[in-house]
């Protein structure tokens, strides 16, 4: 509460939300904020409680909270992509080897690979899981046709190849336990074109701009962008696109990025929009950019300033503001050792509440009475953040 005391307080608040390399439908993020605002309200004492959307637009839920003795009302919006990330999905099996070639080939000759190695082992074995995944599972399809070839000659061929077929169908089947193909095509969906936006893509992402500029028009005291992992560098070019076109005034404008993985997009050769939307987002003073990853998500780059080690940081740099949302410390002992080796529950985990929560508190920051700006405005960054630049691509046009 005292840190509270004579800090501008805001009433009414738009959160957009983009969420990242996800073919889920957005009602899942409404019922994940339902149930961890809920939990995090009993631990933290405040009150919060979802109720239906009103009007057009996006998928999305109102929020009315009470915390520190001010009552919020918050609207909160699902930037959609999830039906370009079903339809990069739904090759067959040899497309999905074929991408496994093109994607490993990208990074590999390219030097990508290499750089990234020099930032977080975490995320570049999480590149590496899929294809070594996916190498197994087709090692064992041919194993199981020399199998049958051996046992009755070569009249076990064709017997042994619809084996093979069958039990590589099985292996997908499967991978919402493996996760194989979702990280190859999660991986391949960026590669394909070297980093630069496809056409699609682009397309949606100004509608996004769109709707955010809208925003920025409203009486609302804060518009909010957060960016989830992949969402991340979508939001980077998606604010960025507002800002060059934004006049002065209106709400604060806000962005919070949660275990980002910027550099696998933006140290590809091609991915010059991007590093020049970073550069540009990066010197903003009518921005709060508030980066907020860990070390122990190991699908993030946790801790690396997106902007420096893609090396587009110029002397006028001013964000993002790198902070640790610190697992080891804000889950107790029991709760860390029973999502320690979830990765991919872990790489959530900034959605969700904290048993021991710190200064970083989800829900706070999108129902509670402070603006970002004010939120974070006397933290310093992490000491551990990484900030040298390590791409080997720069350029930005």
């Amino acid at each position: 509460m005292s840190s509270q005391i004579n800090q501008p307080q805001l009433r009414r608040r738009r959160v957009f939300y983009i969420p990242g390399y996800d073919p889920i439908p957005a009602r899942r993020y409404r019922e994940l904020y339902r149930t961890e605002s809920k939990a995090q309200a009993e631990i933290s004492g405040y009150q919060i409680n979802l109720a239906p959307k009103t009007g057009d637009g996006p998928f999305g839920w109102h929020v009315s909270s009470v915390q520190d003795g001010v009552e919020v009302q918050t609207d909160v919006e699902v930037l959609v992509w999830s039906d370009i990330v079903q339809d990069s999905m739904s090759g067959s099996i040899l497309a999905t080897y074929r991408q496994l070639g093109q994607t490993a080939w990208t990074y590999i000759s390219t030097g990508t690979l290499k750089r990234l190695r020099q930032l977080r082992k975490g995320p570049v074995i999480a590149a590496l899981y899929p294809v070594g995944m996916l190498l197994l599972q087709l090692l064992a399809a041919i194993f199981v046709v020399i199998l049958a070839v051996g046992l009755i000659g070569w009249w076990g061929l064709l017997p042994g190849l619809i084996l093979a077929y069958g039990l590589l169908r099985w292996f997908r089947k499967i991978d919402n336990r493996l996760f194989a193909y979702y990280l190859m095509h999660d991986y391949a969906y960026s590669a394909q074109f070297q980093g630069e936006i496809p056409d699609k893509l682009q397309h949606r992402l100004e509608e996004f701009a769109d709707l955010i500029a809208a925003a920025l028009e409203t009486d609302v005291d804060e518009v909010l962008v957060v960016g989830h992992s992949s969402g991340a560098h979508l939001g980077v070019s998606v604010l960025a696109d507002v800002l060059r076109r934004q006049t002065a005034g209106g709400p604060t404008l806000s962005f919070l990025t949660l275990g980002q993985v910027v550099p696998m997009v933006s140290f590809l050769p091609k991915a010059q929009k991007l590093r020049s939307d970073l550069q540009f987002l990066s010197t903003q003073a009518t921005l709060t950019w508030v980066d907020v990853s860990a070390p122990g998500d190991g699908c993030s780059f946790a801790l690396c300033d997106p902007v420096a080690v893609s090396g587009v940081a110029g002397p006028d740099k001013k964000w993002p503001l790198v902070l640790s949302a610190a697992f080891t410390q804000t889950l107790s002992p029991e709760r860390w050792k029973a999502l320690r080796w979830r990765f991919f529950r872990l790489h959530f985990q900034y959605l969700c509440a904290f048993d021991r929560p710190g200064t970083y508190d989800y829900f706070r920051i999108t129902a509670g009475p402070l603006t970002l700006a004010e939120r974070f405005k006397d933290r310093a960054p992490s000491n551990s953040r990484i900030e040298t630049p390590v791409s080997k691509y720069t350029d930005t046009c």
